[in-house]
């Protein structure tokens, strides 16, 4: 046994005091008695067992039911080394505030110990990280979403490093409700709160905010990505990573099932969420996806957007706050008609004239990464997946075409440092049509100050020897003046990927404009849609007007001048450039 691990162990024991200490294993006879004790308690419902085999229903508590980033905090020595968009709190104050909260926090309780491998189990990218829970609903979705038990045991052997993770229920109080994070002792604390975003530690906590401090002083990249293989007809694949802001497609992209009239083309899936990138010895940039499973929103996913995603989760997969059918099924707006009855994500009776959503719009589903049709064989291959292509993506109206090309790296960080979308009315609280920057649709999950982060993504272009992929961005909801979305989008996305993948290739021309390189459309595929997207429509789709970036340049400088003198001086350099080129 790792003498540092027991030792933890021993210390939270002492601290939170429960009835019990269970170390998971992660085996298939652990997971079958975790969830039937969960069922024989009420708190998992089994679902349909023919049409959802060994699938079940979580409801969580009515105040817990999404990541709540007003309560995240980066706790480091310094205020500005997290920065001004990350919550601040001094450790010792962190310590003082939050560590009598988990004093017999587990008292009747089994306090369940998970050690787990973030990536493939034979990987130089994994790491290693062990999180101590009290709420078996954490201890089940975390053997979905890693590689969990004996296996991360066993890689971490007697000396090795782990990130550790505590987390407590306690008694789901919002105003004990605390997640933190210290990044100089590689450290996560959690409690109050039993939903997916805020307990299943290894996800956003470890692999997003604590693993991105982890690659800025080791030199690789931590990001808030999918990943995804375009194979064409000849059989070759060009990995993509692509990183987009919620309501943005990010999932869909990841699972696309091209269209009958790209015959010949195949999507495969890595990964849908998170990508860890290192360059190997030749300078090429490889990319793994740490988790083991999909942490998807169920809402609006269906067989028209996402049937991977769908077929991905109906078996062997954990449902949370989504509405019971009268025939045992999951149910969500968007999946299909409504029933005429139901029980929605409260456990109240729900017909389609009620007046409250049947599912939770964030209501989730755990799912096996593997059980996904689409797949990659290489997705779980010890050294990851090359990287030709990164791409940056948000929801504009008008001011984004719907592809262009960074003319080189630095141009590309500073593409990614200025991304932002749109709300939109599914947004709660959200006045429609508002910017929201969300720099590599990394700003809730960078784990220290935003400005040092630009500096390490410059940093990675300056690498001697490296095969730089070549940047992106992408804006699927561009719409016309009735305000209807002209492109198609969905499948018809292979379409602007078989660009980036030509541009990777120097296969396929470009357009030089003042934001970067668009498709000319000779150079971009339009067959089976030309009736939908003549020439016309689609020169409105890469239309760069300075009237929309005049507005777009304010608001970034804006969003730049408050990291103040932190800020990398290649960003202003990028954005004085930007200008003009387009006059302004």
């Amino acid at each position: 046994m790792h003498q540092g691990l027991q030792d933890w162990v021993d210390e939270i024991a002492k601290l939170t005091q429960p009835d019990e200490i269970v170390w998971c294993d992660g085996s298939e006879e652990e997971y079958e008695r975790l969830i039937n004790e969960q069922v024989s308690d009420g708190d998992l419902t089994p679902l349909n067992p023919d049409s959802y085999p060994n699938c079940f229903l979580a409801r969580s508590d009515p105040q817990d039911v999404a990541r709540v980033e007003h309560l995240t905090f980066i706790c480091c020595d310094k205020e500005d080394d997290a920065g001004p968009t990350n919550n601040w709190m001094a450790p010792a104050e962190a310590e003082a505030r939050v560590k009598p909260l988990f004093e017999g926090a587990m008292k009747g309780r089994k306090m369940y110990v998970v050690p787990y491998i973030m990536g493939p189990v034979g990987s130089d990218l994994s790491e290693v990280g062990v999180e101590i829970t009290d709420s078996p609903y954490v201890a089940i979705n975390m053997r979905i979403m890693t590689r969990m038990g004996k296996v991360a045991l066993d890689r971490l052997g007697d000396t090795g490093t782990f990130v550790k993770g505590l987390h407590s229920l306690g008694d789901l109080s919002p105003d004990r409700r605390y997640i933190l994070h210290f990044p100089q002792r590689r450290e996560i604390w959690s409690i109050g709160s039993g939903y997916g975003g805020n307990a299943l530690l290894g996800k956003k906590c470890f692999a997003l905010r604590i693993a991105s401090t982890m690659a800025r002083d080791e030199g690789w990249l931590a990001e808030h990505m999918l990943i995804l293989g375009l194979e064409s007809p000849t059989g070759d694949v060009t990995y993509v990573a692509a990183a987009f802001p919620s309501a943005c497609g990010k999932t869909n992209l990841a699972m696309v099932l091209p269209p009958a009239s790209q015959k010949g083309w195949k999507v495969w899936t890595v990964g849908d969420d998170i990508a860890w990138m290192r360059f190997d010895d030749d300078g090429q940039l490889y990319a793994i996806n740490p988790e083991h499973g999909f942490f998807g929103v169920a809402p609006g996913t269906s067989l028209k957007t996402n049937p991977n995603a769908l077929y991905s989760l109906q078996g062997n997969s954990i449902f949370t706050n989504v509405a019971l059918t009268d025939n045992n099924e999951p149910w969500w707006e968007g999946l299909s008609d409504p029933p005429a009855h139901a029980t929605d994500w409260r456990g109240n009776d729900w017909t389609p004239s009620s007046k409250n959503k049947a599912a939770h719009p964030n209501s989730r589903f755990t799912a096996p990464a593997e059980q996904c049709p689409g797949i990659s064989s290489k997705w779980e291959d010890p050294k990851g997946v090359p990287i030709s292509a990164i791409v940056f993506g948000g929801r504009r109206a008008r001011t984004a075409p719907l592809v262009y090309q960074a003319f080189d790296w630095d141009h590309g960080v500073y593409v990614g440092a200025s991304v932002a979308s749109e709300t939109t009315a599914a947004q709660q609280g959200a006045e429609v049509g508002v910017i929201r920057r969300d720099p590599f649709a990394m700003l809730p999950f960078c784990g220290y100050n935003m400005a040092d982060y630009f500096a390490h993504w410059f940093s990675i272009g300056d690498r001697k020897g490296a095969k730089l992929p070549k940047i992106f961005h992408v804006n699927w909801f561009r719409t016309d003046e009735d305000g209807k979305f002209i492109w198609p989008g969905f499948g018809e996305n292979v379409r602007v990927l078989r660009w980036i993948r030509g541009r990777c290739l120097d296969e396929v021309d470009g357009a030089e404009t003042p934001i970067g390189y668009v498709p000319t459309q000779e150079a971009f595929d339009l067959r089976g849609i030309e009736e939908q997207i003549p020439a016309e429509v689609l020169a409105d789709l890469l239309e760069i007007n300075k009237e929309d970036w005049a507005p777009e340049l304010a608001d970034q400088r804006e969003f730049f001048e408050k990291f103040g003198e932190r800020l990398p001086a290649e960003i202003w350099e990028q954005h004085a450039a930007l200008c003009k080129r387009l006059g302004l």
